[in-house]
């Protein structure tokens, strides 16, 4: 399984537009190799030098979807709540220095649901035993 970005290359700079810095909108991106039995994709944005400070959270994405427009939320997703309690995507925006995000990839062979709308560790408690394969994408940003 894979995940990739026509905006940005793998372990390259995201490019202004999709940060705190610029129209704030969340980066086009592919999923390619969904392994079969996949009932549900799961994708998850941290910042991984701040802590996994968690910049979107979506779950429930329909296991056909192959691409994600611009600015969307996946088909069938439901997001979550941020590290900036917030339900939506919330662009890189480090302090200073550069910063690592990685848009991690979960393919699941269950939909996770619940009464409440999660955050971080309730969906990846929600995960455990239930993870068919994972992809990761790391872009850069600094300001």
């Amino acid at each position: 399984m894979t995940i990739t970005s026509p905006a940005f290359s793998a372990g390259g700079p995201i490019p202004v537009r999709y940060t705190c810095d610029g129209e704030n909108v969340s980066p086009p991106l592919l999923f390619t190799d969904i392994p079969d039995g996949t009932q549900s994709l799961v994708l998850l944005v941290d910042d991984s030098d701040a802590r996994g400070w968690v910049h979107w959270l979506v779950y429930g994405i329909d296991p056909a979807v192959r691409e994600v427009e611009e600015g969307t939320v996946p088909l069938g997703g439901s997001q979550g709540v941020t590290s900036f309690g917030e339900r939506t995507y919330g662009g890189p925006c480090p302090p200073s220095d550069t910063h690592r995000y990685v848009f991690h990839l979960f393919a699941l062979d269950r939909m996770v649901l619940f009464e409440k709308t999660p955050d971080a560790g309730q969906l990846t408690s929600s995960m455990e035993g239930h993870i068919l394969a994972t992809a990761t994408l790391t872009g850069n940003y600094a300001r």
